[in-house]
């Protein structure tokens, strides 16, 4: 059960309560998005710790939180989307704001969440002019202390998981070896094209599963995680290793290598699971349709780079394809799949991004001098304080 907020006190104040600050968390009115970006348990954290949060009406319905545990963990429910906005200094959120929703803010709010600018830069004009302040998690830097605050990875998480079992539900065998009366049935193959955090997670899934689990990534550092997993490493003598722990571009005859061999692992695999991205870049080519047309009849691809471009030749974003007797999936927001323990998870990162935002006083900091802040602060009075979006809107308007 949780507790009920009886007094509103300000973080740290020593005086007479200062007014606390208002959050607001918007219902998402993506299609297909079902996660909400807080929870009853992080709402109570906060509501004890001075924050004044408010829920829209069933915001969190699509997640499992009903709107009752909200109330009992302290939070107000908005029944309309001028209530819960009035007076709402932070509002917290999932996907990116759309220009109308933008609109709906007054001059100096701060949006958190993920605000995939590249694709949304009519919002990110429209946040520019009305001086909104945004943060984008995905610009949070990937170093130690921000791990907590870390959306990206926690997503993966949820992303990895959902892509090991879509890969099972397409799949016409079963992953694990069985011995029965009518014989010994041979394990499944599943292939894991990159190792980051929705690569192993997708590892992890398989071999729980029963699966005989390969993998290969471009960083030889990755090995040693994948074989902690019970996965076989793919062995090339590339070390492509980039900053922030992403891989860096390949040669193109790195690039010729890596092919042929990746080549011979599908063409040999049941189910593969593509996980390469490179942020705000066009996703790398794996899978090609010569490939494709090399691998067995019933084989799946689960393509988890489909929203931006595919690992395969062959993805279609959204859809299901055919070729060669080949499944070709390329899902789309998989971790809203499963809405209940992503949202969970992306609710913590958020809220120990509040904790850099609000200091100890219980107010919001002037200055986002905090290299966590700095990094990821796309917008703020009146200005677009990331580069490359700077760059891509300064050709005129959007």
């Amino acid at each position: 059960m949780y507790r009920v907020k009886q007094t509103v006190i300000s973080v740290g104040s020593k005086g007479p309560a200062a007014m606390p600050v208002v959050v607001a968390v918007p219902k998402e009115l993506d299609p297909g998005e079902q996660r909400v970006a807080t929870v009853p348990e992080v709402v109570q954290k906060l509501t004890m710790s001075g924050y004044e949060v408010r829920i829209e009406h069933d915001a969190g319905a699509s997640a499992y939180y009903p709107d009752d545990l909200f109330t009992a963990a302290g939070a107000r429910i908005a029944s309309s989307r001028t209530d819960l906005l009035n007076g709402a200094q932070i509002v917290l959120r999932v996907q990116p704001p759309t220009v109308a929703e933008v609109d709906q803010l007054a001059e100096g709010t701060i949006v958190i969440g993920f605000m995939n600018a590249m694709n949304n830069l009519e919002a990110v004009a429209q946040m520019r002019d009305r001086k909104v302040t945004a943060f984008a998690l995905e610009l949070v830097p990937r170093i130690t202390r921000a791990q907590s605050m870390d959306a990206l990875s926690s997503q993966a998480t949820a992303g990895g998981y959902m892509a090991a079992i879509l890969g099972a539900e397409n799949c016409p065998k079963f992953l694990p070896m069985l011995t029965t009366a009518a014989g010994t049935i041979r394990p499944a193959t599943v292939l894991i094209l990159g190792a980051g955090v929705a690569g192993l997670m997708a590892i992890a899934t398989a071999k729980r599963l029963g699966a005989i689990v390969e993998a290969y990534d471009v960083r030889r550092a990755a090995g040693e995680q994948v074989r902690s997993l019970g996965a076989k490493f793919l062995e090339l003598e590339i070390n492509a290793e980039g900053q922030g722990g992403y891989a860096r571009e390949l040669t193109p005859e790195e690039k010729a290598k890596e092919q042929q061999m990746v080549s011979a692992a599908v063409a040999r695999a049941d189910i593969v699971i593509t996980t390469a991205n490179i942020p705000g870049r066009k996703a790398p080519l794996l899978i090609t349709k010569e490939t494709v047309a090399r691998m067995r009849a019933g084989a799946v691809i689960v393509d988890l780079a489909a929203e931006s471009g595919g690992n395969c030749e062959l993805t279609q974003p959204g859809k299901t394809v055919r070729e060669h007797g080949v499944k070709i999936l390329g899902p789309q927001n998989l971790p809203a799949r499963v809405p209940f323990h992503s949202s969970q998870m992306y609710a913590k990162n958020l809220q120990s991004f509040l904790a850099l935002l609000v200091n100890k006083d219980g107010a919001i900091v002037k200055e986002f001098s905090d290299e966590i802040l700095a990094a990821s602060l796309l917008v703020h009075a009146g200005e677009v304080r990331h580069g490359p979006t700077r760059d891509l809107l300064s050709g005129g308007k959007p």
